[in-house]
Parts: C-alpha cells; sequence; structure tokens
C-alpha cells in the first residue's frame, strides 16, 4: 500500500527525530518540494528556477557585472559563468566589457530574454502562490521574512556571541602577557627562599 502524505505522526516531525531538527535537511525537503511545484508551473520547454532568477536579476539591474550577479541571485560563481554562456548562447543574454573596470563583464538582456522573462513571471507567480499556500495565511509574511533574512546572511560570519568568546582570550593575553613570565625580580626572591 502506498504511503500518502500525512500518513503519520512522523511525517511532520511530531516524534522530534533527528531529520526533524535538522534545519538543513527540512530547507532541503522544502526546496524539493518547491521546484518541484516551479517546474510543473513553467511546464517543459521553461526555464528553470536559477534561469528565472538570472533574467530577474538582470532586469532589476541592466548593466550588472558577473560578480553582482553572484551577489544577488546566490550561484556560486562558476556555476553562474556557465549559465550567462548558456542563456548568451540561447539569445537571452548579452555580455560586455565593463565601461568602470575592464576586467569585469556586465550583462544586459536582449529582447528575447526580456519576452521570455515577461512570459516566465505568471508562471512564477503561480508557483510561489502555491508554496504558501501551503502554509496557513497567519505564517506566510512571517515565513518570507524568515526566509529573507537567511537568504541576506553571510554564512561565513560567526556569531556575535561566539566571535566575543573567541577573542577574550587573545585580549586576556595581549592584556597580560604571556602565562608564567614573571619580573626577574620574582623568580630571583623565590630562588634565595
Amino acid at each position: 500500500m502506498a504511503k500518502t502524505k500525512g500518513d503519520t505522526k512522523s511525517d511532520k516531525g511530531e516524534h522530534g527525530g533527528a531529520l526533524a531538527r535538522s534545519p538543513s535537511h527540512l530547507l532541503h525537503r522544502v526546496l524539493q518540494l518547491a521546484l518541484d511545484i516551479y517546474a510543473e508551473e513553467s511546464g517543459n520547454g521553461g526555464i528553470t528556477q536559477r534561469q528565472y532568477a538570472v533574467l530577474a536579476a538582470v532586469a532589476e539591474n541592466e548593466g550588472v557585472t558577473q560578480t553582482g550577479l553572484v551577489r544577488a541571485t546566490g550561484i556560486d560563481r562558476s556555476t553562474l559563468a556557465d549559465m550567462v554562456a548558456r542563456m548568451i548562447t540561447k539569445g537571452h543574454l548579452e555580455r560586455h566589457r565593463s565601461d568602470q573596470d575592464a576586467r569585469a563583464n556586465t550583462v544586459s538582456l536582449t529582447p528575447a530574454g526580456a519576452a521570455v522573462l515577461e512570459d516566465s513571471r505568471p508562471k512564477v507567480a503561480m508557483a510561489d502562490a502555491r508554496i504558501l499556500a501551503l502554509l496557513k495565511p497567519s505564517k506566510r509574511e512571517g515565513f518570507l521574512e524568515l526566509l529573507a533574512d537567511m537568504a541576506v546572511s553571510d554564512v561565513h560570519a560567526e556569531p556575535e556571541a561566539k566571535t566575543k568568546k573567541l577573542k577574550a582570550p587573545k585580549a586576556e593575553k595581549a592584556a597580560h602577557g604571556k602565562k608564567d613570565k614573571k619580573p626577574k625580580k620574582e623568580k630571583a626572591a623565590k630562588k634565595a627562599a
């Protein structure tokens, strides 16, 4: 017999297993669900969610550098470079040398890219609506705020409390010198006694 969504309490994590309390696991499950919904709404031949993110970011920041696109989309540099190259080949994007930095490339939408983006917007809106519909209406705004906070977090930054704990011993060492370092007069007095 096939198991359906909600057959057991553990499906919703009510038993408190390790996976049910793992943010990384739960986010992965939610991402998979969101991508499945996006794929259903965009249909065969539609652009991927990440391609949509690139087109939307370029539309909002015409002439953005590829480094700026990395920051705007969260897509790693090498993946983004490959995506931009493929989207240029498809005729969705154009790449130019930056006027401000000869080492950087800027990216802009082509008319075809703008058309693909506009065609995708209602499909993305429908996918987003379906995803949010999985939550109670009272939880939707808070959910979006939490996701936005997490999306702009610096994964390499240490939490403030942890940083303070790590810095305190260094500061103490600097203020007090090395641990067993005593003035020569004290050492000589101890030997004499």
